[in-house]
């Protein structure tokens, strides 16, 4: 019984150190940013940009244990990069600032439809091994 819980314990440390990191990360964001700058779309992006990195990490110790990985929608990962980085170089680009706010709204949405797949995924798996 003790092996087996130690076992259990080994297998979930990674995970938990991870999920540990993350949410310094997030806590650091928070802590150093000005409670006026989290009306910019962009402070909310890196927020989503965080926490689907905090998906995409625990989707990797996920598959790492299964038979039948969960996949992560690329095209909506790879789209909601793209959007951040149209909203991030918006000046650059002498976009509009409504472009670069509606480029900003559509990676956070990108980020999370994408979260959302794969929560989705490791719910319905877990149903089909019960």
């Amino acid at each position: 019984m003790v092996a087996e819980n130690s076992a259990r314990a080994s297998k979930r440390r990674p995970t938990v150190v991870a999920s540990g990191l993350l949410a310094g990360l997030l806590a650091v964001v928070v802590i150093c940013t000005r409670a006026d700058a989290f009306h910019s779309p962009l402070a909310v992006m890196v927020v989503a940009a965080i926490g689907l990195a905090a998906v995409l990490l625990q989707l990797r110790f996920y598959n790492r244990q299964q038979l039948h990985p969960v996949q992560a929608p690329l095209w909506l990962n790879v789209l909601g990069i793209l959007l951040a980085v149209i909203a991030l170089f918006s000046d650059l680009f002498r976009l509009g600032r409504p472009i670069g706010q509606l480029a900003a709204l559509g990676a956070v949405g990108a980020f999370a439809i994408s979260s959302a797949v794969i929560l989705h995924g490791f719910r319905k798996h877990r149903i089909l091994v019960k």
